[in-house]
């Protein structure tokens, strides 16, 4: 399995608190079956300012931690970037990392009060040739049945969306659970992520919530959330050629108009 969302560097926000939590959660994370983690530790303005730069350096150091450690999980770049204004500028000047040096980036909508421009920023960034990665909008404390049709109208233009495994298990609450249900019962779901945070409370793993989504879409589309659509992204395949999920899977779900400006850009990426 591959894990796009991992807070696993050490002392870079609120995730991994030593070099040794981050050890101990390479080895939760191998032994549950995961063999590439993406490091993508927070960027928010004011609170969590890190860099493109800067992480790429920390994952360096961390990698050949882990060698030394003998641990065999293989770690790259990425960050989870709040969506502000500044989003699409921060990725041009690089400042902003993507997943691992591709087109796909992570995007975390406010957790408590509903973003402005929330389209518009996710238009913007596919007519960019970036695909937004929206992370956990089954936790966000405002999803409701009117915000839920935002994130159905991100997935139909070209948005991926990411469900955690630990909101499927329920160890997010009742709410969280009852809305990722609501994701992969529409056939919505592009990915599920960790979202480990520690070794002990939020652990970096996937097989629970895999285990999950398997009774709620069968086998097949269950591993390409933890294993085929990851790949994809650690290989920056178009995203038009990756296998979409059941709800996507009609050709005339996306806008035609978004698919034919993305295009033009993603020549870039190749």
């Amino acid at each position: 399995m591959i894990d796009l969302h991992c807070h696993l560097l050490p002392e870079i926000d609120d995730g991994s608190t030593s070099v040794s939590m981050s050890l101990e959660m390479a080895r939760i994370a191998f032994d549950d079956g995961i063999t590439d983690t993406v490091c993508t530790p927070h960027i928010y303005p004011w609170v969590y300012p890190n860099e493109r730069l800067d992480i790429c350096r920390r994952v360096d150091v961390l990698a050949r931690q882990l060698q030394e450690a003998g641990l065999s999980l293989r770690i790259t770049s990425g960050a989870e970037i709040q969506i502000v204004p500044d989003l699409l500028q921060g990725l041009r000047s690089g400042r902003m990392p993507t997943l691992n040096q591709g087109r796909y980036v992570l995007c975390e909508p406010p957790h408590f009060s509903v973003p402005h421009r929330f389209a518009e920023l996710i238009e913007d960034l596919l007519i960019s040739g970036y695909v937004p990665i929206i992370a956990h909008p089954e936790r966000l404390t405002w999803l409701d049945e009117e915000h839920y049709d935002w994130f159905v109208d991100a997935a139909f233009a070209g948005a991926w969306i990411q469900v955690t495994a630990d909101a499927l298990t329920g160890r997010f609450g009742r709410e969280a659970r009852r809305w990722s249900e609501r994701f992969l019962d529409d056939g919505l779901v592009h990915l599920i992520a960790s979202d480990g945070h520690d070794d002990r409370h939020r652990l970096p793993t996937l097989s629970a919530g895999l285990r999950i989504a398997e009774q709620w879409i069968g086998a097949a589309e269950a591993r390409r959330l933890v294993l085929d659509r990851p790949r994809s992204v650690l290989d920056n395949r178009d995203p038009l050629s990756v296998v979409p999920p059941p709800g996507l899977a009609e050709d005339d779900v996306i806008n035609d108009d978004l698919i034919e400006d993305a295009s033009r850009n993603l020549t870039s990426w190749e």
